[in-house]
């Protein structure tokens, strides 16, 4: 069995970490790239970088604190944010990231999945989707979830996988922050729907959240970022617990 993957995430507004609660009331948490190299020695499996505002203020990913990352990491990380065009992707890639995080951009133009896989290869593409519970249903959301659309999750995530993302992230705004737990129940629906991984995103908050999440979900990773920047997970005490759990972890 493949081993479960822990992923701290770094959001960056102005060149620093930052972390809110629901997307909003945002906090700084340290410098980005000193945060990269301790969670690649703690044995992060992989990092990955949202700049949260890049979208919303029609900026580019900042390519210099790529480079500046990449010297430092051994393990892969993701960027996200800005991308909206095949050079964006191809200036991060060549600056030293492994994979790129799409958002907005793929639902405006969805044949821009298409166009990454094909360029870069379906395993350099992660589709990011913030999704919350309107109305009954799964709503995907946009521009840092300042914007809801007219797609439903489900649907929106199995177009995309037919289009080649190799990835989904799957963050739940309703359970952002909120150290309540994943949505599991969502993300088990998901996972069983599609055949490509899942990194299940939003609402860490105790290292049992997380075995419950590869318990009941069968997520392929699970991504948090406030409860390892505050340092109330280490992520070597979590992998020693998921191993406990019979959860299969690199240590």
């Amino acid at each position: 069995m493949l081993s479960k993957r822990i992923i701290p995430c770094l959001d960056v507004k102005d060149g620093r970490t930052v972390k809110g609660v629901n997307f909003v009331d945002l906090r700084d948490a340290g410098d980005p790239v000193e945060l990269a190299a301790q969670y690649a020695q703690q044995g992060a499996d992989e990092l990955v970088f949202l700049d949260i505002t890049a979208t919303h203020e029609r900026r580019k990913t900042m390519i210099e604190m790529v480079k500046s990352v990449a010297r430092q990491l051994n393990i892969p990380f993701t960027i996200g944010g800005g991308i909206t065009e095949i050079a964006d992707a191809e200036a991060l890639l060549n600056a030293g990231a492994d994979k790129i995080s799409i958002n907005s951009a793929a639902v405006r133009n969805p044949k821009l999945i298409e166009d990454l896989a094909k360029t870069f290869g379906v395993q350099f593409v992660v589709l990011a989707v913030d999704t919350k519970h309107v109305h009954g249903k799964n709503m995907v959301h946009l521009n840092g979830g300042r914007l809801i659309t007219e797609l439903e999750t489900e649907n929106w995530i199995k177009q995309a996988e037919d289009l080649g993302a190799g990835e989904i992230l799957l963050t739940s705004m309703d359970h952002d922050g909120t150290k309540a737990g994943f949505d599991c129940g969502l993300l088990g629906k998901i996972n069983q729907m599609i055949n490509i991984p899942i990194i299940a995103s939003g609402g860490a908050g105790s290292m049992e959240h997380f075995t419950e999440v590869f318990q009941k979900a069968n997520v392929d990773a699970a991504l948090a970022a406030s409860v390892f920047h505050y340092g109330e997970i280490l992520i070597p005490d979590l992998k020693l617990e998921l191993k406990r759990n019979q959860i299969p972890v690199r240590i």
